[in-house]
């Protein structure tokens, strides 16, 4: 039986961390992608070259000839550039709605088969390009924000507790950005709700960081953004497609009617399993929640409808 290909689509720091996971976790082998061929082959042979020492078995190369990801089972998207000093957020769509065409183009020519997940950002407009290009189905183009924003909100609550984060359960929704939208009222440590072992106080200070979160890493790196745990999530989300898992995991999904949301890519709880996004869950949401994840929509309206005119 041949082995899973995942291939990543842009050999960045993001790009070297989701190859080593992958490697780590023995998922399949894997291709690095860029069109700067040197880098994606440097960070590919450097990982095969650590492999030894841990014992991990999966065939890691780089490439800049989408020819090598052709069959590929899983292509993680990460190409794009991110907004720089000077540059207005239409640059910025301008630059990547151009790469996610040429990356979606590519996709749908060499990797027919493929289950697709977006980073890129803005994450809920490329991830809808990606979905509008390739014409897979919804199943199987998905967009990776609410595990990261999920898995920031459990951090914060796990530190002001100072517990495991093993014990926090938490879900976002929304777009990826400052109108997410994280549901205290689905949050629990042990299964004891957040607000019987947090203050309201100090509640709406940790859900204002969460919405906060990557920014603050910019602002602390001072050249560049999160690479860690973008690559983490996604690599979660390749997992639970990869090995069957039937995980409950917030991803942007292509809603068409659940939570009132008809054509748009957003944060909302999934099933991923070996037939992709299997489902969207609906959870009940209080009457602020809803406002809030409104909100959120037309935020995300207004990035796609942006995105639309780039497509032609």
């Amino acid at each position: 039986m041949a082995r899973t290909k995942i291939a990543m689509i842009g050999a960045g720091m993001i790009g070297g961390n989701l190859a080593h996971w992958a490697g780590m976790k023995q998922l399949g082998d894997v291709v690095l992608f860029d069109i700067a061929e040197g880098t994606a082959k440097g960070k590919a042979l450097d990982l095969f070259e650590g492999s030894p020492v841990d014992g991990w078995d999966a065939r890691i190369t780089g490439t800049s000839d989408w020819k090598d990801c052709a069959g590929a089972d899983v292509c993680i998207v990460t190409a794009g550039v991110p907004r720089k000093p000077g540059m207005s957020r239409d640059d910025l769509l301008d630059t990547n709605v151009k790469i996610i065409k040429d990356v979606a183009t590519n996709i749908k020519e060499h990797c027919p088969n493929a289950f697709v997940i977006v980073i890129s950002n803005p994450l809920d407009s490329m991830v809808y390009a990606m979905k509008e290009i390739t014409g897979f189905p919804k199943e199987r183009v998905v967009g990776m924000a609410g595990v990261l924003d999920t898995a920031r909100y459990r951090s914060f609550v796990a530190m002001e507790l100072d517990v495991s984060v093993k014990d926090v359960q938490a879900i976002v929704l929304g777009g990826h950005g400052d109108t997410m939208v994280p549901l205290r009222s689905y949050c629990s440590v042990g299964g004891i709700p957040v607000n019987e072992l947090i203050s309201a106080e100090r509640l709406d200070a940790i859900e204002s960081r969460v919405r906060k979160a990557g920014g603050e890493i910019v602002g602390l790196l001072g050249n560049g953004s999160a690479f860690y745990s973008p690559a983490a999530s996604a690599i979660a989300m390749a997992e639970a497609y990869i090995l069957d898992q039937g995980r409950i995991l917030p991803s942007a999904c292509l809603c068409e009617g659940e939570y009132g949301i008809d054509g748009y890519y957003i944060g909302v709880p999934a099933k991923i399993s070996a037939k992709g996004v299997e489902k969207v869950i609906e959870v009940k949401l209080t009457d602020d929640q809803k406002a809030e994840l409104a909100n959120s929509l037309e935020a995300v309206k207004k990035v796609v409808e942006e995105t639309k005119t780039r497509l032609g």
